[in-house]
């Protein structure tokens, strides 16, 4: 029997596949139909519940999210360095400044959100 905790997943990751459909049908842009759906499953977790469902399958189900999450930190990093590089450049290092602890700040914010989250659901 499925928890009911997981029910809201459920139920959104059918919205997100109907509301999809819907949009490519009516032939809107690929790209709006990815936003839509990147925002209804940020708004609604569904992400979270597809990632716990993929944490589930034995051995291969924790690699398989390592590898999903650890460029995603990279890619983070990346932006951080090379805005603060063009802030350099520009002579502006006060803003340099800013863009790295902007950075900093939100990759530690992604990391305690993903820890709580963990704990909500255990």
């Amino acid at each position: 029997m499925i928890d009911k905790k997981y029910y809201k997943r459920i139920i959104a990751w059918i919205i997100i596949i109907i509301i999809s459909a819907i949009l490519i049908s009516l032939n809107i842009d690929k790209r709006i139909i990815a936003i839509v759906s990147i925002v209804i499953g940020w708004l609604t977790n569904a992400f979270l519940g597809a990632s716990a469902l993929i944490a589930t399958i034995p051995v291969v189900g924790p690699i398989i999210i390592q590898l999903v999450s650890l460029p995603f930190f990279w890619l983070m990093n990346g932006i951080g360095f090379f805005s603060s590089a063009y802030a350099i450049k520009k002579g502006e290092t006060q803003l340099a400044l800013t863009h790295r602890l902007v950075s900093v700040v939100l990759v530690i914010g992604i990391i305690i959100g993903y820890v709580l989250a963990h704990l909500t659901y255990k």
